[in-house]
């Protein structure tokens, strides 16, 4: 059973590894708690037996007028199972109210996206591979 948490608290690198499959330079797992406790809001799944984190969702946010959602991760294992859509909704709310939330995504996840009522828009970024990312 998956369960959802708010609360980096008891996250530790161990529970965190293997995320960011077919990054180049995926963070380690400590710099993943290190992202995770700096985000202005977060969303965890966690499988009830295993305590491993499965999923995670995290928001950059004024508190205002504005977020961005930069990472939205489901282990391979876990994908297809509804998980990464929870965390999408429970992200939304947690944001509801904002004038705007922005996400970067790739066009093959672009219909994941929509079905939140999100609409393609043009955007811009820069992108750190390697050393200089501090990752």
């Amino acid at each position: 059973m998956i369960k959802y948490a708010d609360s980096v608290e008891k996250c530790t690198p161990e529970s965190l590894k293997g995320f960011f499959v077919g990054w180049p330079n995926p963070p380690s797992p400590e710099k993943y708690v290190e992202l995770l406790e700096s985000s202005d809001e977060i969303v965890l799944a966690i499988d009830d037996d295993t305590g491993k984190v499965v999923g995670f969702v995290t928001a950059i946010s004024d508190g205002v007028l504005s977020a961005y959602i930069p990472l939205l991760e489901v282990l391979p294992e876990y994908q297809k199972q509804g998980i990464g859509r929870e965390l999408m909704r429970r992200m939304l709310e947690k944001l509801d109210g904002l004038y705007m939330v922005d996400i970067i995504c790739d066009k093959r996840v672009r219909p994941f996206y929509e079905k939140f009522g999100m609409k393609a828009s043009c955007g811009m970024c820069i992108r750190r591979f390697g050393k200089q990312a501090g990752i």
